[in-house]
């Protein structure tokens, strides 16, 4: 498999003398597959930005949380469990909710204090070490870590998506690409020349073919209830088509032999007109995941995904009706694995004696924790690889039961 040389590159080289086209797209998102021998499946979302957790899974049974936040409140949210509430933006996911498939981690976050950095908080949350490990170390991300432990992979082991480098795959692990605006054409007579060209060349005669056969594998099976559905649900435009064909996709392969996606989502950071700015960015996330639930199909009861993002927002609503780089926030989790229809994390309250630096929701748990039972629970990953290779030097402590 080629691990150099991307499908980008590929098609800077090779446009004028196999005839394909492309079309650029600004969507900085990264995507990996692995093909295993297991039947769960991993989905791992990047939030980008700092997602509100207070907003997106509203504590509305601490009396102190509607004084902090008067101008962000808007529409009422939807009950989960009689202290918390959902965003209005994410009932289209009420059904999973209703029937488990949908749960919640808050009071979460990663080791990073203090800087509210988004490029350090993304590092430290996709490499997935502690603060105690220089910047420049973090150059493997625990996704990646967690490829290389897996045995029996095939050749599609990782792809990704968009321009931007999605460092949760970074490392010795092999990481393909595939961009859903891209459209490549090859005859089979110019598949034939390239081969005969480039026999010499394997780099990039491998890297061709591989490009030529992601194009093919990003069409949903049109012979099946379930492709048909995706394709319609993919096909069907405005605001987040780019991001349904990118869930689309995800699905499609996880369908068939692969175990593990993994992918970024923008537009988290809130600073100003959280009220308009926020739901469309839990739109998309809806989106994302009906997408995967609809490509899926029966495939959906064996999956589960974790959504997680760099850091919290501050308690307090600024002076824009936004709110700042914060410390502690939420997880989201999805998918017909989950053991859902909870909350769970301990509460700190939101008193000023109980916030973080006296503006933060204090983190009560690590999102590394969440994330790393998960692995054990869907893929039987042993607790020591995970705590020293996987997410070194963090301690799993005690089994929070995500899957079912």
């Amino acid at each position: 498999m080629v691990r150099n040389m991307t499908r980008r590159g590929l098609l800077g080289r090779g446009a004028a003398m196999i005839g394909c086209s492309t079309a650029a797209h600004p969507l900085l998102s990264t995507v990996t597959l692995a093909s295993a021998q297991w039947d769960t499946r991993l989905v791992v979302m990047i939030l980008r930005g700092a997602m509100d957790g207070l907003d997106v899974v509203r504590p509305v049974g601490d009396p102190a949380f509607a004084a902090l936040r008067p101008g962000l409140l808007g529409a009422p949210g939807l009950p989960l469990d009689g202290f918390y509430e959902m965003h209005p933006a994410l009932a289209p996911l009420q059904p999973l909710w209703q029937s488990d498939q949908l749960g919640f981690v808050h009071a979460v976050s990663t080791p990073y204090r203090d800087k509210r950095s988004h490029f350090d908080g993304q590092d430290l949350l996709e490499a997935g070490t502690g603060m105690d490990v220089p910047l420049a170390a973090r150059r493997e991300g625990w996704l990646n870590r967690l490829l290389q432990g897996l045995p029996g992979l095939d050749s599609q082991t990782a792809f990704a998506i968009g321009r931007d480098e999605m460092k949760v795959l970074s490392g010795s692990a092999p990481v393909m690409n595939w961009v859903p605006s891209v459209s490549l054409t090859v005859s089979p007579q110019s598949r034939l020349l390239l081969e005969q060209l480039y026999h010499a060349d394997p780099l990039f005669r491998d890297a061709a073919l591989e490009a030529i056969e992601l194009t093919e594998l990003a069409v949903p099976d049109a012979t099946s209830e379930r492709g048909r559905a995706l394709a319609q649900m993919v096909g069907e435009g405005g605001q987040n088509a780019m991001i349904r064909s990118l869930a689309g996709f995800a699905a499609e392969r996880l369908f068939q032999d692969t175990r593990i996606a993994a992918f970024s989502l923008g537009g988290w950071d809130t600073h100003r007109r959280q009220d308009s700015t926020l739901p469309k960015a839990l739109g998309q996330l809806a989106d994302a995941i009906l997408t995967l639930q609809t490509g899926l199909g029966p495939v959906w009861g064996k999956t589960v995904v974790i959504a997680m993002t760099e850091f919290g927002r501050t308690v307090r609503e600024n002076g824009s009706k936004g709110t700042d780089h914060g410390t502690g926030g939420a997880m989201i989790f999805a998918g017909g694995a989950l053991r859902g229809g909870r909350v769970l994390g301990r509460w700190p309250g939101l008193d000023e004696a109980d916030l973080y630096a006296r503006r933060d929701l204090l983190p009560t748990g690590d999102v590394r924790s969440y994330a790393a039972w998960a692995l054990r629970d869907a893929f039987g990953i042993d607790r020591a690889v995970l705590e020293g290779m996987v997410f070194p030097g963090l301690t799993l402590g005690d089994n929070p039961g995500l899957l079912r």
